[in-house]
């Protein structure tokens, strides 16, 4: 059993007050910011709403490079820019921190027969 409701393809929607189109902008070097510009639903901009940035970029492990993806709280893409190594070190030590609570629960774990 699902730990989800599961909605009929008929009902999902688009929430056409909530849309944005993505544009792209990378150095070829340190990585990617993604911006999400508000639009309407006719696809015009919509000026009534702010622009979401997300940083990409990728680490190096001992099994290859791992991606990390963080939100960028900025106004504009040269903002966004300014902020995107302090974004990237966020979302890395997040990733981390989650990778180390996920051990943890998988240590402390009941080892149940059968499973």
């Amino acid at each position: 059993m699902n730990n989800f409701e599961e909605k009929p393809v008929k009902e999902t929607q688009f929430n056409q007050n909530n849309l944005y189109r993505e544009e792209s902008f990378t150095d070829l070097n340190v990585g990617a910011i993604r911006m999400l510009v508000p639009v309407k639903p006719d696809g015009t901009p919509d000026s009534t709403r702010v622009p979401l940035f997300m940083g990409q970029a990728q680490v190096m492990s001992p099994k290859g490079p791992l991606p990390i993806q963080g939100p960028i709280e900025a106004k504009s893409l040269v903002e966004a820019m300014g902020k995107f190594p302090q974004a990237m070190e966020e979302a890395f030590k997040r990733m981390i921190s989650e990778a180390r609570e996920y051990q943890r629960q998988q240590e402390s774990g009941l080892i149940v027969p059968g499973k």
